[in-house]
């Protein structure tokens, strides 16, 4: 029954559209999110920093984990249950328990346009993920990843190239160097 009325709404293109514009200023109001884009995404339940930056089209996932210091860049995708944190704690003072030890200057987290998380990734705060990078299910990014590569594994190693040549790839940061345009979001299965 809910499955159909979805569907239905779906072929009323504003209906849908006006759904999801009001979800996401609840939403936004909710988390207590000032500086991301009018178009930014949450899917659901999520533990989100009120700080978070995110520009056009960027999506996070349910369940996911975003700690203070994170910034997105337009059309990022994090999956569910994607986690940046960490860096938080000093343990480098001997003789003094870690809960006891105080906390590092912040690091900044940086995922650049176009960049795809997926399912229960962890990114350790302070890392970049390059623009149009795609980081596989359950990998741990422990450094920085370059543009247009596709990272995997514990800690997270490069596997792939996302695109075969130089002309794809400077084709699509031409794409991305325009203003955001909306497209068709995927839809669930």
């Amino acid at each position: 029954m809910i499955q159909t009325i979805k569907r239905k709404a779906r072929q009323l293109r504003w209906v849908y559209n006006l759904r999801r514009t009001l979800l996401m200023a609840y939403r936004r109001r909710r988390y207590g999110l000032k500086h991301v884009h009018p178009t930014f995404y949450i899917g659901g339940p999520a533990a989100i920093a009120p700080d978070l930056r995110a520009d056009a089209y960027s999506y996070i996932a349910t369940g996911c984990r975003v700690g203070p210091g994170v910034s997105l860049g337009k059309y990022v995708m994090l999956g569910p249950n994607v986690a940046i944190l960490g860096g938080d704690h000093r343990f480098d003072k001997p003789g003094l328990p870690i809960i006891f030890s105080g906390r590092p200057e912040l690091k900044q987290t940086f995922i650049e346009d176009d960049a795809w998380l997926g399912y229960n990734v962890t990114v350790i705060a302070g890392a970049r993920i390059g623009r149009g990078a795609i980081v596989a299910a359950g990998a741990v990014v422990t450094k920085d990843i370059p543009p247009y590569e596709v990272h995997g594994g514990v800690p997270a190693k490069k596997i792939a190239d996302r695109f075969s040549t130089d002309e794809q790839r400077e084709q699509h940061d031409r794409m991305l160097n325009e203003p955001p345009k909306r497209g068709d979001y995927c839809e669930l299965m």
